[in-house]
């Protein structure tokens, strides 16, 4: 879509609350999003996206006993180009141990929980699209409900890793679903880019949102920059707030 869109610090958690788009969403369940019989598949294109997009989906499932699958298509070792505090090296290892730290916080069965690590190159998915895709369908069954970062999200990983599982879940004959992450960044709150007609909202207890709060912040190579370089840290407050709303969205 277009060049780079995740620049700055985005549009403000302020001005989404005053969006009458976002106020007018119909609210959707967890069972219904995903019936009982039906496996969900959550294919996060870094680790973090799982808990990001989807962390008040992902307890409420395990409160159903639904079975969960979850793909880390990346290892997210690109997510601090030029640090030599964050080396490539260093994250590939870091990342996943952060993800599953955070999936410890947000109550999930870890003992029931199938988890998969694709090993994909970050920043280089849309290179190995094809291939991403023939991964998928490995692991797909016709009684999935699969979830992934929406095809025009803005970052060029989760757009990619979008459209490959789109494509392995029609080929698999699953059921396929979006989830708008950095869509919040970079959109405006009446944006006619953005699917609303699509769009549904889950709400999320206060306790629910305190949980997910927790596991974001196992995060911690996300949570901090590199000031030597002159890096941001990519879960900059203002990034966690705008994912941190008493309710997740979900394009069917």
């Amino acid at each position: 879509m277009r060049s780079n869109p995740i620049v700055g610090s985005g549009t403000s958690l302020q001005a989404w609350n005053a969006s009458h788009h976002l106020a007018e969403l119909p609210a959707i369940s967890a069972a219904e999003l995903v019936p009982v019989g039906k496996r969900a598949v959550i294919v996060a294109p870094h680790p973090d996206d799982e808990v990001l997009g989807c962390g008040g989906l992902l307890q409420q499932l395990a409160e159903l006993g639904r079975s969960i699958l979850i793909i880390s298509v990346t290892d997210g070792s690109a997510s601090h180009p030029g640090s030599a505090l964050w080396p490539s090296q260093r994250l590939s290892v870091v990342r996943p141990q952060e993800s599953a730290q955070a999936l410890h916080r947000l109550g999930l069965p870890l003992h029931s929980l199938q988890w998969l690590r694709g090993g994909f190159a970050d920043s280089g998915v849309a290179g190995q699209e094809a291939e991403l895709r023939e991964f998928l369908e490995r692991y797909l069954r016709a009684d999935d409900v699969v979830f992934s970062t929406w095809r025009e999200d803005g970052h060029t990983d989760h757009e990619a890793v979008g459209r490959a599982s789109h494509q392995a879940a029609q080929a698999c004959g699953c059921t396929f679903h979006e989830l708008p992450i950095w869509t919040w960044h970079w959109a405006s709150p009446e944006d006619s880019q953005v699917p609303w007609y699509r769009a549904r909202k889950l709400h999320l207890s206060p306790q629910m949102v305190a949980r997910k709060r927790h596991a974001a912040h196992a995060f911690a190579s996300q949570l901090q920059g590199d000031p030597a370089i002159g890096l941001p840290p990519v879960l900059a407050p203002y990034v966690l707030d705008r994912l941190l709303r008493p309710f997740e969205v979900v394009f069917l």
